[in-house]
Protein backbone atom coordinates (compact mmCIF):
# COMPACT_ATOMS: atom_id res chain seq x y z
CA UNK A 1 0.00 0.00 0.00
CA UNK A 2 1.40 3.66 -1.18
CA UNK A 3 -0.01 7.08 0.00
CA UNK A 4 0.63 10.06 -1.76
CA UNK A 5 1.71 13.42 0.25
CA UNK A 6 -0.50 15.27 -1.88
CA UNK A 7 -3.67 17.71 -0.24
CA UNK A 8 -6.06 14.99 -1.51
CA UNK A 9 -4.76 12.37 -0.24
CA UNK A 10 -4.28 8.72 -2.59
CA UNK A 11 -3.93 5.17 -1.53
CA UNK A 12 -2.86 2.47 -3.55
CA UNK A 13 -3.38 -1.65 -2.72
CA UNK A 14 -1.92 -4.12 -4.82
CA UNK A 15 -4.27 -6.98 -5.13
CA UNK A 16 -2.31 -10.40 -5.37
CA UNK A 17 -3.16 -12.29 -8.06
CA UNK A 18 -6.16 -12.10 -11.51
CA UNK A 19 -8.75 -14.59 -9.34
CA UNK A 20 -8.24 -12.63 -5.89
CA UNK A 21 -9.31 -9.32 -8.07
CA UNK A 22 -12.21 -11.22 -9.69
CA UNK A 23 -13.23 -12.41 -6.39
CA UNK A 24 -12.64 -9.28 -4.47
CA UNK A 25 -14.46 -7.25 -7.04
CA UNK A 26 -17.60 -10.10 -7.91
CA UNK A 27 -20.31 -10.41 -10.68
CA UNK A 28 -20.35 -7.26 -12.63
CA UNK A 29 -18.56 -5.26 -10.40
CA UNK A 30 -21.03 -5.98 -7.05
CA UNK A 31 -19.20 -6.19 -4.42
CA UNK A 32 -16.81 -3.06 -5.66
CA UNK A 33 -20.27 -1.05 -5.81
CA UNK A 34 -21.01 -2.37 -1.91
CA UNK A 35 -18.09 -0.64 -0.61
CA UNK A 36 -18.36 2.43 -3.06
CA UNK A 37 -21.60 3.04 -1.66
CA UNK A 38 -20.06 3.11 1.56
CA UNK A 39 -17.73 5.61 1.60
CA UNK A 40 -17.34 9.16 0.16
CA UNK A 41 -13.61 8.64 -1.46
CA UNK A 42 -12.99 7.92 -5.15
CA UNK A 43 -12.20 4.33 -6.07
CA UNK A 44 -10.72 2.84 -9.20
CA UNK A 45 -9.61 -0.01 -10.62
CA UNK A 46 -6.98 -0.77 -13.45
CA UNK A 47 -4.97 -3.79 -13.57
CA UNK A 48 -4.34 -5.59 -10.34
CA UNK A 49 -4.11 -1.96 -8.56
CA UNK A 50 -6.88 -0.25 -6.60
CA UNK A 51 -6.50 3.51 -6.46
CA UNK A 52 -8.57 4.95 -3.63
CA UNK A 53 -8.54 9.32 -3.37
CA UNK A 54 -10.04 11.32 -1.19
CA UNK A 55 -9.67 12.02 2.81
CA UNK A 56 -6.82 10.49 4.07
CA UNK A 57 -8.40 8.68 7.23
CA UNK A 58 -11.22 7.46 5.07
CA UNK A 59 -8.58 6.42 2.73
CA UNK A 60 -7.27 4.16 5.84
CA UNK A 61 -10.49 2.65 6.09
CA UNK A 62 -11.11 1.87 2.81
CA UNK A 63 -7.69 0.71 2.50
CA UNK A 64 -8.04 -1.84 5.24
CA UNK A 65 -11.50 -3.21 4.19
CA UNK A 66 -9.68 -4.39 0.86
CA UNK A 67 -6.63 -5.77 2.65
CA UNK A 68 -9.25 -7.90 5.09
CA UNK A 69 -11.24 -9.09 2.01
CA UNK A 70 -8.19 -10.33 0.18
CA UNK A 71 -6.90 -11.98 3.07
CA UNK A 72 -10.79 -13.54 3.73
CA UNK A 73 -10.35 -14.79 -0.28
CA UNK A 74 -6.63 -15.88 0.72
CA UNK A 75 -8.18 -18.30 3.52
CA UNK A 76 -10.76 -19.76 0.87
CA UNK A 77 -13.82 -17.47 1.71
CA UNK A 78 -16.35 -16.87 -0.99
CA UNK A 79 -16.87 -13.36 -0.71
CA UNK A 80 -20.96 -12.14 -1.27
CA UNK A 81 -22.46 -8.57 -0.64
CA UNK A 82 -23.38 -9.64 2.74
CA UNK A 83 -20.11 -10.69 3.88
CA UNK A 84 -18.30 -7.22 2.59
CA UNK A 85 -21.06 -5.25 4.36
CA UNK A 86 -20.57 -7.10 7.32
CA UNK A 87 -16.98 -6.56 7.05
CA UNK A 88 -16.91 -3.26 7.01
CA UNK A 89 -19.49 -3.43 9.79
CA UNK A 90 -16.58 -4.65 11.94
CA UNK A 91 -14.33 -2.61 10.60
CA UNK A 92 -15.72 0.46 12.07
CA UNK A 93 -16.98 -1.26 15.67
CA UNK A 94 -14.79 -0.99 18.77
CA UNK A 95 -13.71 -4.77 18.83
CA UNK A 96 -10.09 -5.54 17.99
CA UNK A 97 -10.80 -8.75 16.32
CA UNK A 98 -10.38 -8.77 12.64
CA UNK A 99 -13.93 -9.74 9.56
CA UNK A 100 -10.19 -12.33 8.44
CA UNK A 101 -10.63 -13.94 11.51
CA UNK A 102 -14.04 -13.71 12.39
CA UNK A 103 -15.51 -14.99 9.40
CA UNK A 104 -13.04 -17.60 8.35
CA UNK A 105 -13.60 -19.26 12.48
CA UNK A 106 -14.59 -22.84 11.15
CA UNK A 107 -16.96 -23.99 14.02
CA UNK A 108 -18.66 -27.55 11.81
CA UNK A 109 -18.47 -28.63 8.13
CA UNK A 110 -21.22 -30.69 7.60
CA UNK A 111 -23.31 -31.39 4.40
CA UNK A 112 -21.15 -30.19 2.00
CA UNK A 113 -20.69 -26.93 3.79
CA UNK A 114 -19.11 -24.80 6.78
CA UNK A 115 -20.83 -23.48 9.22
CA UNK A 116 -18.94 -20.22 10.46
CA UNK A 117 -20.08 -17.17 12.44
CA UNK A 118 -21.15 -14.48 10.23
CA UNK A 119 -20.63 -11.21 12.58
CA UNK A 120 -18.75 -10.07 16.02
CA UNK A 121 -21.09 -10.95 18.52
CA UNK A 122 -21.51 -14.51 17.16
CA UNK A 123 -17.81 -14.93 17.14
CA UNK A 124 -18.04 -14.35 20.71
CA UNK A 125 -20.77 -16.11 21.65
CA UNK A 126 -18.76 -19.31 20.13
CA UNK A 127 -15.86 -18.89 21.95
CA UNK A 128 -17.64 -18.05 25.10
CA UNK A 129 -19.34 -21.89 24.53
CA UNK A 130 -15.50 -23.02 24.62
CA UNK A 131 -14.53 -21.28 27.82
CA UNK A 132 -17.44 -21.59 29.97
CA UNK A 133 -19.55 -24.03 31.18
CA UNK A 134 -22.75 -22.34 30.91
CA UNK A 135 -23.62 -19.35 28.12
CA UNK A 136 -26.90 -17.69 27.87
CA UNK A 137 -27.20 -16.93 24.39
CA UNK A 138 -29.97 -13.18 24.71
CA UNK A 139 -31.19 -11.65 21.29
CA UNK A 140 -33.71 -11.31 18.74
CA UNK A 141 -34.67 -13.73 15.98
CA UNK A 142 -32.21 -14.83 12.88
CA UNK A 143 -29.24 -13.98 15.32
CA UNK A 144 -27.79 -17.69 15.00
CA UNK A 145 -28.61 -18.09 18.56
CA UNK A 146 -29.41 -21.65 18.52
CA UNK A 147 -28.09 -22.76 15.04
CA UNK A 148 -24.77 -21.95 16.87
CA UNK A 149 -25.03 -23.96 19.85
CA UNK A 150 -26.01 -26.55 17.57
CA UNK A 151 -22.93 -27.18 15.36
CA UNK A 152 -21.20 -26.94 19.12
CA UNK A 153 -23.18 -29.17 19.99
CA UNK A 154 -22.44 -31.75 17.12
CA UNK A 155 -18.86 -30.87 16.77
CA UNK A 156 -18.43 -31.73 20.41
CA UNK A 157 -20.08 -35.02 20.12
CA UNK A 158 -18.11 -35.58 16.96
CA UNK A 159 -14.30 -34.92 18.81
CA UNK A 160 -16.08 -37.19 21.93
CA UNK A 161 -15.81 -34.42 23.98
CA UNK A 162 -19.78 -35.50 25.04
CA UNK A 163 -21.40 -38.51 24.97
CA UNK A 164 -24.42 -37.24 23.51
CA UNK A 165 -26.71 -34.24 22.69
CA UNK A 166 -29.54 -32.74 24.78
CA UNK A 167 -32.20 -30.40 22.84
CA UNK A 168 -35.20 -29.31 25.07
CA UNK A 169 -37.52 -25.89 24.48
CA UNK A 170 -40.86 -25.43 26.88
CA UNK A 171 -44.00 -26.33 24.76
CA UNK A 172 -45.92 -23.14 26.50
CA UNK A 173 -48.62 -23.63 23.35
CA UNK A 174 -49.70 -26.96 25.38
CA UNK A 175 -49.05 -25.47 28.76
CA UNK A 176 -47.05 -28.41 29.87
CA UNK A 177 -49.52 -30.58 29.99
CA UNK A 178 -48.72 -32.94 27.17
CA UNK A 179 -50.69 -36.16 28.66
CA UNK A 180 -53.96 -34.11 27.32
CA UNK A 181 -53.01 -33.99 23.36
CA UNK A 182 -53.69 -36.93 21.52
CA UNK A 183 -51.20 -38.88 19.71
CA UNK A 184 -47.70 -40.56 21.46
CA UNK A 185 -45.17 -39.05 23.12
CA UNK A 186 -43.22 -37.78 19.85
CA UNK A 187 -46.65 -36.74 18.02
CA UNK A 188 -47.50 -34.94 20.73
CA UNK A 189 -43.73 -32.96 21.32
CA UNK A 190 -43.02 -32.75 17.05
CA UNK A 191 -44.75 -29.59 16.61
CA UNK A 192 -42.95 -28.04 19.45
CA UNK A 193 -39.35 -29.12 18.81
CA UNK A 194 -39.46 -29.37 15.08
CA UNK A 195 -37.00 -26.21 15.14
CA UNK A 196 -34.18 -27.95 16.62
CA UNK A 197 -34.65 -31.44 14.40
CA UNK A 198 -34.71 -28.97 11.30
CA UNK A 199 -31.52 -27.77 12.51
CA UNK A 200 -30.40 -30.87 13.22
CA UNK A 201 -30.50 -32.23 9.43
CA UNK A 202 -28.61 -29.31 8.05
CA UNK A 203 -25.35 -30.72 10.26
CA UNK A 204 -25.92 -34.36 10.19
CA UNK A 205 -27.09 -36.69 7.72
CA UNK A 206 -30.84 -37.53 7.63
CA UNK A 207 -30.61 -41.02 7.65
CA UNK A 208 -28.27 -40.60 10.98
CA UNK A 209 -30.87 -39.34 13.08
CA UNK A 210 -33.28 -41.68 13.50
CA UNK A 211 -30.23 -43.91 14.31
CA UNK A 212 -28.56 -41.26 17.17
CA UNK A 213 -31.92 -40.82 18.98
CA UNK A 214 -33.29 -44.17 19.12
CA UNK A 215 -29.35 -45.26 20.75
CA UNK A 216 -29.86 -41.83 23.23
CA UNK A 217 -26.93 -40.15 21.82
CA UNK A 218 -29.56 -37.24 20.50
CA UNK A 219 -32.11 -36.28 22.66
CA UNK A 220 -35.17 -34.31 21.89
CA UNK A 221 -36.97 -33.71 24.64
CA UNK A 222 -40.19 -30.67 26.12
CA UNK A 223 -38.46 -29.04 29.12
CA UNK A 224 -41.25 -30.82 31.26
CA UNK A 225 -39.56 -34.05 30.89
CA UNK A 226 -36.00 -32.46 32.44
CA UNK A 227 -37.70 -32.38 35.90
CA UNK A 228 -35.31 -35.24 38.34
CA UNK A 229 -32.71 -36.13 36.05
CA UNK A 230 -28.81 -35.42 36.21
CA UNK A 231 -27.38 -34.97 32.73
CA UNK A 232 -23.33 -36.49 32.50
CA UNK A 233 -20.84 -35.70 29.99
CA UNK A 234 -23.52 -34.04 27.77
CA UNK A 235 -23.94 -30.57 25.60
CA UNK A 236 -27.27 -29.78 26.90
CA UNK A 237 -29.44 -26.73 25.12
CA UNK A 238 -32.47 -24.89 26.05
CA UNK A 239 -33.69 -23.13 23.15
CA UNK A 240 -37.02 -20.37 23.34
CA UNK A 241 -35.72 -20.23 27.04
CA UNK A 242 -37.71 -16.71 27.37
CA UNK A 243 -40.95 -18.98 27.93
CA UNK A 244 -39.78 -20.38 31.23
CA UNK A 245 -40.81 -19.57 34.13
CA UNK A 246 -37.93 -18.83 36.77
CA UNK A 247 -38.90 -21.83 38.72
CA UNK A 248 -38.18 -23.54 35.51
CA UNK A 249 -34.85 -22.12 34.68
CA UNK A 250 -34.07 -23.30 38.38
CA UNK A 251 -35.00 -26.72 37.73
CA UNK A 252 -33.14 -27.06 34.11
CA UNK A 253 -29.84 -25.30 35.46
CA UNK A 254 -29.25 -27.26 38.48
CA UNK A 255 -29.67 -30.77 35.84
CA UNK A 256 -26.16 -30.16 35.19
CA UNK A 257 -23.86 -33.05 35.99
CA UNK A 258 -20.18 -33.89 35.60
CA UNK A 259 -18.58 -33.33 32.15
CA UNK A 260 -21.58 -31.28 30.75
CA UNK A 261 -21.93 -27.93 29.23
CA UNK A 262 -24.97 -26.02 29.04
CA UNK A 263 -26.55 -23.17 26.08
CA UNK A 264 -29.69 -21.55 27.02
CA UNK A 265 -30.88 -19.54 23.96
CA UNK A 266 -33.58 -16.99 23.72
CA UNK A 267 -35.60 -13.61 22.87
CA UNK A 268 -37.00 -11.86 26.21
CA UNK A 269 -38.97 -9.59 23.55
CA UNK A 270 -41.31 -12.64 22.33
CA UNK A 271 -42.00 -14.17 25.86
CA UNK A 272 -45.58 -16.32 25.16
CA UNK A 273 -46.53 -16.92 28.64
CA UNK A 274 -49.98 -16.79 29.90
CA UNK A 275 -51.50 -14.20 32.29
CA UNK A 276 -48.78 -11.90 32.15
CA UNK A 277 -46.08 -14.45 33.53
CA UNK A 278 -42.25 -13.57 34.70
CA UNK A 279 -39.71 -14.83 32.20
CA UNK A 280 -37.23 -17.16 34.02
CA UNK A 281 -34.55 -15.63 31.00
CA UNK A 282 -35.69 -12.27 32.05
CA UNK A 283 -34.60 -12.54 35.89
CA UNK A 284 -31.90 -15.09 35.58
CA UNK A 285 -28.40 -12.76 35.25
CA UNK A 286 -29.65 -11.11 38.12
CA UNK A 287 -29.59 -14.05 39.86
CA UNK A 288 -26.39 -16.04 38.27
CA UNK A 289 -24.60 -12.64 36.61
CA UNK A 290 -22.24 -12.54 39.40
CA UNK A 291 -21.35 -16.55 39.13
CA UNK A 292 -17.95 -17.91 37.79
CA UNK A 293 -18.09 -19.91 34.71
CA UNK A 294 -21.74 -18.13 33.95
CA UNK A 295 -21.45 -15.90 30.62
CA UNK A 296 -24.00 -14.38 29.20
CA UNK A 297 -23.82 -13.15 25.94
CA UNK A 298 -26.10 -10.45 24.02
CA UNK A 299 -26.52 -10.18 20.29
CA UNK A 300 -28.54 -7.19 18.67
CA UNK A 301 -30.34 -6.37 14.88
CA UNK A 302 -26.82 -6.20 13.62
CA UNK A 303 -26.26 -10.14 14.30
CA UNK A 304 -29.33 -11.15 12.47
CA UNK A 305 -28.45 -13.47 9.64
CA UNK A 306 -31.81 -13.83 8.22
CA UNK A 307 -32.96 -11.65 5.03
CA UNK A 308 -31.96 -8.26 5.77
CA UNK A 309 -35.44 -7.28 5.84
CA UNK A 310 -35.33 -9.14 9.17
CA UNK A 311 -33.02 -6.38 10.66
CA UNK A 312 -35.48 -3.99 9.95
CA UNK A 313 -38.35 -5.62 11.30
CA UNK A 314 -35.89 -5.82 14.69
CA UNK A 315 -35.42 -2.31 15.03
CA UNK A 316 -38.47 -0.94 14.16
CA UNK A 317 -40.04 -3.05 16.88
CA UNK A 318 -37.25 -1.75 18.95
CA UNK A 319 -37.64 1.69 18.10
CA UNK A 320 -41.93 1.35 18.31
CA UNK A 321 -41.65 -0.38 22.31
CA UNK A 322 -39.48 2.41 23.26
CA UNK A 323 -41.71 5.61 22.00
CA UNK A 324 -44.44 3.33 23.64
CA UNK A 325 -42.74 3.33 26.52
CA UNK A 326 -42.19 6.89 26.91
CA UNK A 327 -45.51 7.37 26.18
CA UNK A 328 -46.79 5.45 28.70
CA UNK A 329 -44.54 6.68 31.74
CA UNK A 330 -46.68 9.73 32.28
CA UNK A 331 -50.01 8.34 31.99
CA UNK A 332 -48.76 5.85 34.35
CA UNK A 333 -47.15 8.72 36.90
CA UNK A 334 -50.50 10.59 36.05
CA UNK A 335 -52.37 7.13 37.38
CA UNK A 336 -50.41 6.80 40.60
CA UNK A 337 -51.10 10.30 41.20
CA UNK A 338 -54.96 10.04 40.78
CA UNK A 339 -55.42 7.26 42.97
CA UNK A 340 -53.11 9.14 46.22
CA UNK A 341 -55.84 11.80 45.74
Amino acid sequence: MEQSSDTRAQVKIVVPGDHVMVGLLGSRDELLQVVERAFDSDIHVRGNEITVTGPPEENERVARVFEELIELIGNGAHLTPDTVERSMAMLKGEGEERPAEVLTLDILSARGRTIRPKTLNQKRYVDAIDRHTIVFGIGPAGTGKTYLAMAKAVRALQNKEVNRIILTRPAVEAGERLGFLPGTLYEKIDPYLRPLYDALHDMLEPDSIPKLMSAGTIEVAPLAYMRGRTLNDSFIILDEAQNTLPEQMKMFLTRLGFGSKVVVTGDVTQVDLPNGQRSGLSVVQDILGDVDDIHFCRLNSRDVVRHKLVTDIVDAYERYQAEQGKQEGPRAVKGRQGRRR
